[in-house]
């Protein structure tokens, strides 16, 4: 009987630690962007290269944080990606001349300075980082 609340005891705590949380990232753009939301499916096709525009809302630029928590919860919240996988993907397409590196920056102030600056540019950041000058995208 022991053992059994024991198996039942670990069984809740992993069923806890596997709800789904609610991102702490948030998708940021250019006033220039006309949409207010975004699709999981476009901001993956955005962010690996397949487009360079969302749906009906002209061209857009995406932009990239440095390796840290910010950047890895962005591929894995909306892009169901890992770090390696997104690198991966883009030295392919640089390699073979369809595309060229998206620029990468270090924080979260100068991913909103830069997108705020940038004609059609869209990235992410920390949802509680400010962000004046940028609008924030929904992700459905």
């Amino acid at each position: 009987m022991k053992k059994q609340w024991h198996f039942i005891f670990l069984a809740a705590a992993a069923a806890l630690f596997t709800l789904p949380v609610k991102a702490q990232v948030v998708v940021i753009a250019n006033p220039s962007v006309k949409a207010d939301s975004v699709s999981k499916s476009e901001l993956k096709d955005v962010f690996t290269g397949e487009s360079s525009s969302l749906k009906g809302n002209g061209h857009v630029v995406p932009v990239f944080q440095k390796e840290g928590a910010t950047h890895t919860e962005f591929l894995s919240a909306y892009l169901n990606e890992s770090p390696a996988a997104i690198l991966i993907c883009w030295r392919g397409m640089v390699m073979s001349g369809r595309a060229s590196m998206p620029k990468s920056l270090d924080s979260d102030a100068a991913m909103v300075e830069y997108v705020a600056h940038t004609a059609g540019a869209i990235g992410y950041i920390n949802k509680a980082a400010p962000h004046d000058g940028v609008k924030e995208l929904a992700v459905h």
